[in-house]
């Protein structure tokens, strides 16, 4: 849960402001580790497996041995920057997944680096403007499209499974690591590939756990209850915690929730869903994102979770990983448990809705983009050739929602003392499932079925991915209580990227997503209201 930052000027100067070390052009904060005085290293990592060392020992030592190809030799959740002295060169990278944060600018003759992005926007040379491409792709679609960028002209993003090298006054990232299918691997018997599996999920939740007790992200769904159950078997101390709707919408998950963690033999607490209107919480993420009408009760999740222990778990993404023969839905929709509706376009002509700003539209070429992003991405081998063997597989786990949903889950966006960490993105286990066969481990998430057989309840085991009834935010918007969004107070800054007289009342909307194209537009302005002043200390 450690804040890094540091910053090189890439001219040579020395370091002249209050750090806790610098060595001539370089700062780090906080203090670096090193192991023989020439490499140093500032991290927010957990490197696997755990042992003696500390996970900053074992990064120092993995890049003496192997130098910039020490990412392919490191496992675990990682952010991390190394000062090699005497090449006086700055080399930086990501996890694989991008579950830790890594965050840059360059203003200047200084390149200024960080975990957190708020982090680098307290310098006042990093300008507060935005960066319009980032904002057409929330209005349209919730999410940034391009993960090298953030939504602030002079902030990039590190992407997940990328390396940066800050040499020679010259800036350049690598790529390190990409899900792909290999060879396939074949067992005699079918046990054996549930004995690896079981092996493999049993291994990461271990290693995701380094606790007396842990909280578990716990739906009623299989892929949830199964991590319950194997950290229940390592830990004892665990407890489940899910949302739950008992009249807003027809919904299953306290039944299910409750059977499984009465199967397991772990205390579940459910937070009623029913209590939350739009757009309650904080709401002061550094970034906009797409689930933010719903954000008080996941906000209020984590907080309870966070109460109980330093520690929680996910299921995120048994569905993408094991369920290749169904059609895969779009990410943010499968954490809503919404059923995908086609892209209504709103009223205009353009596929995007009629209330964004024309101008600003095709400033940043914005039907072209949403058209790209409707067609989801082209999967392709080392060769460049399609691959067919696992094309839903891999095309969810190039989603670019991972980014935003992942990074949400960081303590600094939280502000809480909260690990959320996910076994199901460990590199062996995913390298795994793509290498085996399809059918019929991988359809229907069978494997994990087998694995768990006698583990779980039947019912929980054979349930079927269920999602909601109906869309939560759509029946809150019809009551009268929504009227209050319609007459909101508009940022100076949102009349740059919508007309507003375009816009339907919310109660108006008639599907989910010209519904959530609406509370998008809400959203952005509450974030540009609230959560984008900052203060700033007087820094050079």
């Amino acid at each position: 849960m450690s804040g890094i930052a540091g910053i090189v000027n890439l001219d040579g100067a020395p370091i002249d402001r209050d750090l806790f070390w610098t060595d001539g052009n370089v700062g780090f904060d906080p203090q670096p580790l090193t192991l023989d005085g020439h490499v140093w290293v500032i991290a927010d990592s957990r490197i696997d497996p755990e042992d003696t060392l500390s996970d900053g020992a074992r990064i120092v030592q993995a890049y003496e041995r192997w130098g910039e190809q020490c990412v392919e030799h490191v496992l675990g959740d990682f952010a991390f920057a190394i000062w090699d002295q005497r090449l006086r060169r700055l080399f930086c990278a990501r996890d694989h997944f991008g579950v830790k944060p890594f965050f840059y600018a360059r203003v200047g003759n200084s390149f200024l680096f960080s975990n957190r992005l708020n982090v680098l926007r307290v310098d006042r040379r990093v300008s507060d403007e935005l960066n319009e491409i980032a904002v057409g792709d929330y209005l349209a679609f919730g999410l940034n499209q391009d993960l090298r960028t953030t939504i602030f002209r002079d902030i990039q993003r590190l992407p997940a499974g990328h390396t940066l090298t800050v040499s020679n006054g010259s800036i350049t990232t690598r790529r390190y690591w990409e899900p792909a299918v290999k060879d396939e691997i074949r067992f005699r018997d079918k046990q054996s590939y549930v004995d690896r599996f079981t092996e493999l999920l049993t291994t990461a939740t271990k290693d995701r756990l380094r606790t007396n007790r842990v909280s578990v992200s716990m739906s009623g769904g299989l892929d949830s209850s199964s991590l319950a159950v194997i950290a229940r078997d390592l830990l004892h101390q665990v407890k489940g915690f899910s949302n739950v709707y008992d009249k807003l919408i027809p919904d299953e998950e306290r039944h299910y929730s409750t059977l499984a963690a009465s199967g397991i033999g772990i205390p579940i607490h459910h937070n009623d869903a029913d209590k939350y209107g739009l757009f309650e919480g904080e709401l002061n993420q550094p970034e906009p994102f797409l689930i933010s009408p719903l954000g008080g009760q996941f906000d209020d999740l984590l907080k309870l979770m966070a109460d109980h222990g330093a520690v929680a778990l996910t299921g995120y993404d048994g569905d993408a990983l094991m369920n290749e023969a169904s059609r895969v839905r779009p990410f943010w929709r499968r954490i809503l448990r919404i059923k995908k509706k086609p892209i209504s376009g709103g009223d205009g002509p353009a596929p995007y809705p009629r209330w964004i700003d024309e101008s600003f539209a095709q400033r940043i070429n914005l039907g072209a983009r949403v058209r790209e992003w409707w067609s989801g991405p082209e999967i392709v081998d080392e060769s460049n050739r399609i691959k067919y063997r696992r094309p839903a597989t891999l095309r969810a786990l190039q989603s670019k929602v991972w980014t935003p949903l992942l990074e949400g889950y960081d303590p600094g966006a939280t502000r809480l003392p909260l690990e959320v960490r996910h076994p199901f993105l460990d590199v062996r286990l995913v390298e795994y499932i793509l290498a085996i066969p399809t059918k019929p481990w991988c359809v229907n998430k069978h494997i994990l079925r087998c694995a768990m057989k006698d583990r779980l309840p039947a019912a929980v085991v054979n349930r079927p991915k269920t999602p909601l009834a109906g869309d939560p935010a759509l029946q809150l918007s019809r009551g009268a209580s929504v009227r209050c969004l319609d007459s909101f107070d508009v940022s100076p800054q949102l009349t740059r990227f919508v007309n507003l007289r375009l816009r339907r009342p919310l109660a108006e909307e008639e599907t989910p997503d010209a519904l959530w194209a609406s509370l998008r537009l809400f959203g952005l302005n509450h974030w540009l209201a609230h959560s984008l002043p900052l203060d700033r200390r007087k820094v050079a």
